[in-house]
């Protein structure tokens, strides 16, 4: 995902000029208030300016200054501020940057002031989220909003082939997938989105796999070997389409060219905006199961970035964030999760049952490994899956390959 490394940052400094004026710790002498610079990422930035003004109605003796970042561009400028020591008091950080600005202690240690500020307290999240703010033994951000994969399917479809309910097991799952295949030509049984990095990862916890342990890669192992076979059965025998060039949601609706995929939680909203004559034709359900169904864990964290003027502002800022009130807000104005499990007992969220799956995956779902050469594991992981379900290349010798390329990264 990342082109740099924090490790790498002189050649930063020279790009400070342009980032003091929007990340300075500043007060506002002539109102007597504080002002606190927060950097958000991507669209729900562009929201966050609506709860920023709420949090200073409450906190009249501190104004917010938000400034919204392309998530393309946020990663150097965060490069450019740990450089200069200049920078947000508040940052948006995805999920897998943490390792990376964690080990360049960019980010606060949380854990002295959490007694103070119980919003930020740990049991008021789901246990994968707290894995994501966590380097070194420190607590390095707070969940703010989260995503996880979920099974989508066409009820109408799945009924037709036999399956009164959503596909429970591995065997299930592929049992549904072939017999929806069968009903014609130009037909499957799932989508299998094989550009996204977590897939193979997700499915070998499924089946038991530890993925990395002892900083050793374990992509070589039974576990891992037979999940690859598994989900290259689907291609193998056509239940899956590896270019079929549509998007998800035309081939979901009308005949169901693709009547199963998994997905994000923004997938709901899309499928009632785009296809809102299958009302009552689809629903979500948590994943089949192997010795287990676990998902992967996605979302963003907020952060105090460590040469901040303003601790205090910034530490009410993200007790507030974290507040379910607060998160409920969020999720009107921005459609994105929330992150404390309270906020998942509102019946906005109990009342959908989409969204209520959601929050059943949550308590089965985890974070990719919080490493900083993971990132580029991953990026391999694409390229080998594609020689063996588009060059019918040999499993065991792809992934024999994929282990030693994963042992020379960590080993860097």
């Amino acid at each position: 995902m990342f082109k740099k490394s924090v490790t790498v940052l002189t050649s930063s400094v020279l790009l400070v000029g342009a980032l003091t004026a929007c990340g300075g710790n500043n007060t506002d002498k002539a109102e007597g208030k504080v002002t606190i610079n927060v950097w958000g990422m991507g669209e729900e930035a562009k929201a966050l300016p609506k709860i920023a003004e709420q949090f200073e109605s409450e906190n009249p003796n501190i104004k917010v200054n938000v400034q919204a970042l392309p998530w393309d561009t946020a990663h150097d400028k965060l490069l450019t501020a740990v450089a200069s020591k200049k920078g947000p008091d508040v940052l948006q950080m995805g999920t897998t940057w943490i390792p990376e600005f964690g080990s360049a202690k960019a980010l606060m240690d949380l854990t002295p002031y959490i007694e103070q500020y119980p919003e930020l307290a740990e049991e008021n999240f789901y246990p994968g989220s707290i894995t994501t703010t966590k380097y070194d033994n420190a607590t390095v951000g707070v969940p703010w909003y989260i995503d996880t994969r979920v099974l989508y399917y066409r009820t109408d479809l799945l009924k037709d082939a036999g399956y009164d309910q959503a596909p429970q097991t591995w065997d299930e799952l592929k049992d549904a997938a072939t017999k929806l295949k069968a009903r014609g030509k130009n037909k499957y049984g799932i989508s299998l989105d094989v550009k996204e990095q977590s897939l193979l990862f997700m499915f070998a916890r499924q089946n038991g796999s530890k993925l990395i342990e002892n900083n050793k890669p374990l992509f070589n192992q039974p576990e891992f070997v037979e999940t690859v076979d598994y989900l290259n059965s689907f291609f193998k025998d056509g239940s899956a389409p590896i270019d079929l060039g549509m998007d998800i949601i035309p081939a979901f609706k009308g005949d169901g060219i693709l009547p199963m995929f998994i997905s994000g939680p923004w997938m709901i909203k899309l499928i009632n905006d785009q296809a809102p004559e299958l009302k009552g034709k689809w629903a979500t359900a948590v994943l089949p199961k192997k010795e287990n169904n676990l998902s992967s864990l996605g979302g963003s964290n907020l952060s105090v970035f460590q040469y901040t003027e303003h601790k205090e502002e910034s530490l009410k800022f993200l007790a507030y964030m974290s507040k379910p009130e607060t998160q409920l807000k969020w999720l009107e104005l921005s459609n994105s999760l929330p992150s404390t499990k309270k906020a998942w007992e509102n019946e906005a969220l109990t009342s959908d049952p989409n969204l209520k799956v959601i929050g059943e995956q949550m308590n089965n779902s985890e974070p990719m490994p919080m490493i900083k050469p993971w990132e580029e594991i991953a990026q391999n992981v694409l390229s080998t899956f594609e020689k063996i379900y588009r060059g019918n290349s040999d499993v065991k010798k792809e992934l024999d390959n994929f282990n030693t390329k994963a042992e020379q990264i960590l080993n860097k």
